[in-house]
């Protein structure tokens, strides 16, 4: 039976705080293991650089300098119907801002969303917009 709306917000809202804790120790302190954090034929636009793929986002991540991110805030919404096929009702959508320092550089404003879905009970990226704000 399908989770109620309210449920789901549940949901959604403690799976949004465990994953962006995850996600940016990951970024900032185990980059080689991000893909992981992707499905593989997941999408992302860093700053209008678009790359497709767990090993184009990689090396895309890979060429980044070392980077510190704190979290500001988040917004989580359920997505009713499933970006990747309508039988998929498990999927959030995950806004981030916050501010990151990338080695050598002053901290920067930034804004995130991922598109997440559950995949064998665990929250996988589909699609992830990152911008630097201001």
């Amino acid at each position: 039976m399908a989770m109620d709306l309210q449920a789901r917000k549940s949901q959604a809202n403690t799976a949004a705080d465990e994953f962006s804790k995850i996600y940016y120790e990951t970024f900032d302190k185990r980059r080689n293991a991000i893909s992981k954090l992707y499905q593989d034929k997941a999408n992302v636009v860093w700053n209008g650089n678009a790359v497709s793929g767990s090993d184009a986002i990689l090396k895309l991540f890979d060429g980044l300098p070392t980077s510190e991110h704190t979290v500001e805030g988040l917004d989580t919404q359920p997505i009713v119907a499933g970006p990747v096929d309508a039988d998929n009702t498990n999927s959030i959508m995950v806004t981030v801002f916050g501010k990151v320092k990338f080695k050598g550089t002053g901290a920067e404003a930034f804004t995130q969303t991922f598109i997440l879905s559950a995949a064998e009970n665990k929250w996988k990226i589909i699609s992830d917009t990152f911008r630097f704000v201001g």
